[in-house]
């Protein structure tokens, strides 16, 4: 026996012995000749970014981009206000990739900061599901940053959001410390106006209606809105038309406790006064008047009956000559109201959930234009908005003062105030 073949013989022996007991052993096939290893899977949607590209920087391949993502730094150092809690810490991770070269590390950290400023925010019912914001993927944020035509543009674009952001912002930053609630409420639902185009903002705390073009205030007027027992909802929907000469088909809650007790002491002759019909139903032909007699008003009043009443259009139409409807789920929308006075109260938190705007005519014209025909007069007349026009009922506690400070408006709702209590949003039923 050669001594290969006595060495090999101990080798299987020792083996066997160190094998625990009734382990099975067997001898592992041998590779085909010219056998690779499998390649690792990459799974990371950054590292894929990066191997698609064959490692190519973004950041680091020349000067300019060095000074985005130094610039990309300087606004990390802030992004709390953003939402990003660990901002400054990752613009010190920042920081540190831009001295070892590590553009992967600058890459993730921008992916982070994007998708939190692009992401969901909270407390908002999205009538246009069009409008409800979505995280970019991580390889169409880079993309995008890859394909920007100023890599510094970009990161400036990105973070200021729009105007009315980009100011409370750089005023809260100035005026230092943790930020308040109220900024950080407010900047999250500002996030949501856009940057480019027309849009409408109603603010709710402000009590203000806001005409927005390419993120600046164009026009303004003062509102009405919700009381804390019907508070206005926070809404982002659009507006697609414009009703002239509208009929107010009135809440359940509202016929109950206004109309029923006045038709129980004047008398049914007091519909036909206020312009007011009782109808089967509300909708299309079903909106058929029956005789108001043939209702239990009495029943109506103390809510174990229901009543469908719709006021016809004309001067003491609580809608007014105008009024402005988009999708949502709480039955509110915009309108004129023949009650001006109510626009002298500094305090302006008297509706049911509905915004009465102090001059209706001014909002009809700049989202309709200067082309558009004139009302002819007829009920419930619509008007098709050319290009549909965002609006979006907000929530705003803070905003910049005159003087460079920020101004904190009375948290009427208890939003955004810890251990405030909330108010009641209104509903279909009672808005108006």
């Amino acid at each position: 026996m050669s001594r290969a073949q006595t060495f090999g013989m101990a080798v299987t022996a020792a083996a066997l012995i160190a094998a625990p007991a009734g382990a099975q052993t067997s001898t592992p096939a041998p590779a085909p000749a010219g056998a690779v290893a499998a390649p690792a899977v990459v799974s990371d949607p950054i590292d894929l970014f990066y191997v698609a590209r064959n490692g190519a920087p973004i950041w680091l391949k020349d000067d300019s981009g060095r000074a985005a993502a130094q610039a990309f730094a300087n606004v990390l150092h802030n992004a709390q206000f953003d939402g990003l809690a660990d901002g400054p810490d990752l613009a010190s991770k920042v920081e540190t990739a831009i001295a070892t070269n590590d553009d992967k590390a600058i890459s993730s950290a921008w992916v982070r900061y994007v998708q939190t400023l692009k992401g969901p925010v909270e407390g908002v019912s999205y009538g246009d599901a069009a409008l409800a914001p979505k995280a970019p993927s991580a390889g169409a944020i880079l993309a995008q940053a890859a394909n920007a035509p100023s890599l510094l543009a970009q990161v400036q674009e990105v973070s200021s959001v729009n105007p009315l952001y980009e100011q409370l912002r750089d005023d809260a930053v100035k005026a230092g410390g943790t930020p308040d609630p109220r900024v950080r409420a407010t900047l999250a639902r500002l996030r949501l106006i856009p940057r480019r185009g027309r849009a409408i903002v109603v603010d709710i705390p402000a009590a203000k209606l806001m005409m927005i073009e390419d993120g600046k205030v164009v026009d303004s007027m003062k509102v009405i809105v919700g009381k804390p027992s019907g508070a206005t909802p926070i809404i982002a929907s659009t507006i697609n038309y414009v009703t002239f000469n509208p009929v107010w088909h009135i809440p359940q809650d509202i016929a109950r406790v206004r109309v029923a007790p006045v038709v129980i002491k004047r008398g049914v002759g007091y519909l036909k006064l206020a312009r007011y019909q009782t109808v089967e139903a509300f909708g299309g032909e079903k909106e058929t008047p029956i005789d108001p007699t043939t209702v239990d008003w009495k029943a109506v009043a103390d809510g174990t009956a229901e009543v469908h009443v719709r006021q016809l259009s004309g001067p003491q139409n609580m809608m007014g000559k105008v009024k402005f409807g988009f999708v949502n789920d709480y039955g509110v929308f915009l309108h004129d109201t023949p009650e001006k006075k109510k626009f002298d109260k500094e305090k302006r938190f008297l509706s049911h959930g509905c915004i009465r705007l102090e001059r209706p005519d001014a909002l009809a014209s700049w989202l309709l234009g200067s082309d558009a025909a004139p009302p002819s007069g007829e009920p419930e007349e619509l008007v098709r908005v050319k290009t549909g026009v965002p609006i979006y009922l907000s929530y705003l506690t803070a905003r910049p003062a005159d003087d460079g400070t920020i101004a904190y408006a009375d948290d009427v709702y208890g939003l955004d105030t810890p251990g405030a209590t909330k108010a009641v949003m209104a509903t279909a039923a009672t808005a108006q």
